[in-house]
């Protein structure tokens, strides 16, 4: 039987810095009332020439470098974004032309800001049934471009980057001493209004009317869309560590979608997570959506807070609604 390992972290934020004290020249908070709603100080965006397959690229290379891996020996690359270079092509097809890559599976998934886990969930089973052996699982966004300014609730939040991991297969052996253990995925479309871009696809297609009315712009219901991602992220959290028999004692690092500071806040309250085991960069990076949480997990990486032999879990929550957990050892 196979199982699938990380091999290699990358990720990649762009150069421009967006600071507290500019956004509040746009909404009506100062830079401290920010901080406190969001736990963020700085974001970063991307500058007029990136894009998400330009952000993917560096943050591929890294992983790829981490991996000791050339692109070439990658036979699938699968790409998360909500924010696509362009609709056709993929950006996963625009990434691979980036890397110089032919002939491997390449395609987009868009599960919001859980699209990572998302992919993870795809790769590790393609490399358990024989169909791919080493994946590019890449998390990249432009959420930048889809805001609007003037809307406090999310010009405060988002940001832009991008994450990568290298996932291998290798043959189980018993005890198995690093892998993936079990990535599990949920989604509710019926609360799909908590958050939402309107027009742009084949529904409300675009017109000089709907970019007039800012219908391209993100949009989310702030207070019920906080208490659902509470409720179903920590009650996925409690079901995936009681289904491989474990507790939070046993957890060695937690690392979750980085969505503002007080859903961390309140997760490690009502999970009891020493503050240790609950990494951040929040405070650096803002919410990168689905990019954010392999952002996080490649500095958590490379900052020596995760090392071999850690057990590590994982969790996100997005629109759709989706949300996901993962269980690791690294």
């Amino acid at each position: 039987m196979r199982h699938s390992r990380i091999l290699g972290t990358g990720s990649c934020v762009p150069p421009r810095v967006i600071s507290n004290d500019e956004v509040s020249q746009w909404v009506r908070l100062d830079p401290e009332a920010i901080f406190r709603r969001t736990g963020i100080r700085t974001r970063c965006w991307a500058t007029e020439d990136q894009t998400p397959s330009i952000l993917a690229e560096e943050a591929a290379h890294q992983a790829l470098k981490a991996a000791g891996l050339p692109a070439s020996a990658i036979d699938a690359v699968l790409v998360s974004t909500t924010s696509p270079d362009t609709v056709i092509p993929s950006t996963a097809c625009h990434l691979v032309r980036r890397l110089g890559v032919k002939s491997s599976a390449s395609f987009d998934l868009a599960a919001s800001c859980s699209g990572f886990l998302y992919g993870l969930f795809l790769a590790d089973s393609m490399i358990q049934c024989g169909l791919s052996h080493r994946c590019l699982v890449v998390a990249a966004e432009v959420k930048s471009r889809f805001l609007d300014l003037k809307d406090e609730s999310t010009a405060i939040l988002f940001a832009d980057g991008a994450g990568a991991v290298v996932l291998v297969g290798e043959e189980a052996r018993e005890p198995v001493r690093s892998g993936l253990l079990g990535v599990r995925v949920y989604a509710d479309g019926s609360r799909h209004d908590l958050i939402s871009l309107p027009a742009g696809g084949s529904r409300q297609p675009a017109t000089p009317q709907t970019v007039l009315d800012q219908l391209h712009c993100i949009r989310l219901n702030g207070g019920p869309l906080f208490r659902v991602a509470v409720k179903r992220l920590a009650t996925a959290v409690q079901d995936i560590l009681k289904e491989f028999g474990l507790d939070m004692g046993d957890i060695t690092q937690t690392v979750f979608h980085q969505a503002n500071g007080r859903l961390l806040a309140a997760l490690q309250k009502r999970l009891q997570i020493p503050p240790q085991k609950l990494y951040s960069v929040i405070e650096r990076f803002g919410n990168a959506s689905s990019a954010s949480l392999p952002i996080a997990l490649d500095h958590a990486v490379r900052e020596g807070r995760i090392v071999p032999g850690d057990l590590v879990l994982l969790g996100a929550f997005g629109g759709g609604l989706t949300w996901a957990t993962a269980l690791l050892r690294w």
